[in-house]
């Protein structure tokens, strides 16, 4: 396996642009509300991207057509961009990548729409969650089991399932590098992670069963069973003692608490 251990220049340049994804959802966040369409936040994503001297990381990406992944409700990932509207108790996945100085930054959000049925904030709510608790296993000398284990871990705990196929990934000069990081595992198994790999953890976390289906479009995941799905993702340094998380909600919150107040 090929791990790319990555220099601090490169760490730091890979923070910077996973600080500009954060800040781009934050910008999608204030847009979100019943009535808006996805492509509407799709088109506010890429013009501040292309503000902020970077291009869109999955625009052509194997021929992906748009800045923003936009998955609704039963969508898991991968959903493109349309005119469709939001409504009141929705809930969007946003998945969001820029590259700029030839390094990626890739985050995503589940965002809430309107009222949202408890059993959904409570999804979305632990899904977060999990997300936590795999960056506390992504320190130097554990595996990528021992992350998917606890991923795997508190969402089946708070009785919900994890999707097998959809996976994490390193990340740097290229948006997917190795190694996979699956959202389910047996701790102790998997590669062995040094200190300066860059990784993404993206749990996504379904209300129903696990299984899931890719619709005719090519692109979009949805589950089997049309059941909501929840999507949240970091990049992170694997480091001694403790992760350094290179993405941040921080923005995104900021924007929601003022929208809600």
């Amino acid at each position: 396996m090929n791990l790319k251990i990555k220099t601090e220049k490169e760490i730091e340049l890979l923070k910077q642009n996973n600080l500009l994804v954060s800040r781009t959802l934050a910008e999608v966040a204030k847009l979100i509300k019943p009535g808006v369409s996805t492509l509407e936040l799709d088109r506010r994503a890429e013009e501040f991207i292309l503000d902020n001297d970077a291009v869109p990381g999955f625009k052509g990406y194997h021929g992906f057509p748009n800045t923003l992944c936009t998955s609704v409700n039963s969508h898991v990932v991968h959903g493109i961009p349309s005119a469709y509207q939001l409504k009141d108790g929705d809930i969007i996945s946003v998945d969001c990548g820029v590259k700029k100085d030839g390094y990626f930054g890739d985050t995503a959000f589940t965002f809430e729409v309107g009222e949202v049925d408890e059993k959904v904030k409570k999804l979305l709510k632990v899904t977060r969650e999990s997300l936590w608790e795999g960056v506390k296993q992504a320190i130097s000398g554990k595996r990528v089991g021992d992350i998917g284990f606890a991923v795997q871990n508190y969402a089946e705990k708070n009785g919900f399932s994890v999707v097998r196929e959809m996976v994490g990934h390193g990340l740097g000069s290229a948006l997917h590098e190795e190694p996979e990081v699956p959202n389910y595992g047996k701790r102790g198994k998997g590669a062995k992670l040094p200190a300066g790999l860059v990784i993404c953890i993206e749990p996504m976390i379904n209300l129903g069963k696990k299984e899931i289906i890719q619709e005719k479009d090519g692109w979009t995941i949805r589950t089997l069973d049309n059941q909501p799905s929840a999507h949240f993702e970091f990049a992170l340094v694997v480091r001694k003692g403790k992760a350094e998380v290179l993405s941040t909600f921080d923005y995104i919150d900021e924007v929601l608490n003022n929208k809600n107040t």
